[in-house]
């Protein structure tokens, strides 16, 4: 099941290097923020894998509801004349992607720990 965000930040990142259309101007706030939303619940995914928590169901309504309200507080900051409002959701999202990754790497760290150590307990047997 943690293949899926992987697969999911793999393809996006492809498709991203890729892509030979220009974002407009106008436009690449939108994206940009709806793809520090997705990253984000990338991690959190990879993250409740590793854990032993990951839901598919979970995953998916969670990048679209993460999605949808990054770029709905970037269009109401637009509309009402606060374009700093976009700053919320890339603290939020930012913060937790950095949070994410060093418990993602701290998990991946202990099982390396772990199975070293077990490999050097069944070789001194």
């Amino acid at each position: 099941m943690i293949l899926i965000p992987i697969l999911a930040l793999v393809v996006g990142g492809v498709f991203a290097l890729f892509a030979t259309k220009q974002i407009p101007g106008d436009l690449s706030e939108y994206i940009g923020i709806a793809a520090l939303a997705g990253t984000d619940t990338v991690l959190g995914g990879i993250r409740a894998g590793l854990e032993g928590r990951y839901k598919n169901d979970l995953f998916v309504t969670g990048f679209i509801s993460n999605v949808v309200l990054a770029v709905g507080m970037v269009y109401l900051g637009d509309k009402i004349g606060v374009p700093q409002l976009y700053l919320a959701p890339v603290i939020t999202f930012g913060g937790r992607m950095f949070v994410n990754l060093s418990i993602i790497r701290r998990l991946y760290l202990t099982r390396l720990q772990d199975s070293t150590q077990r490999k050097k307990m069944e070789a001194s047997e």
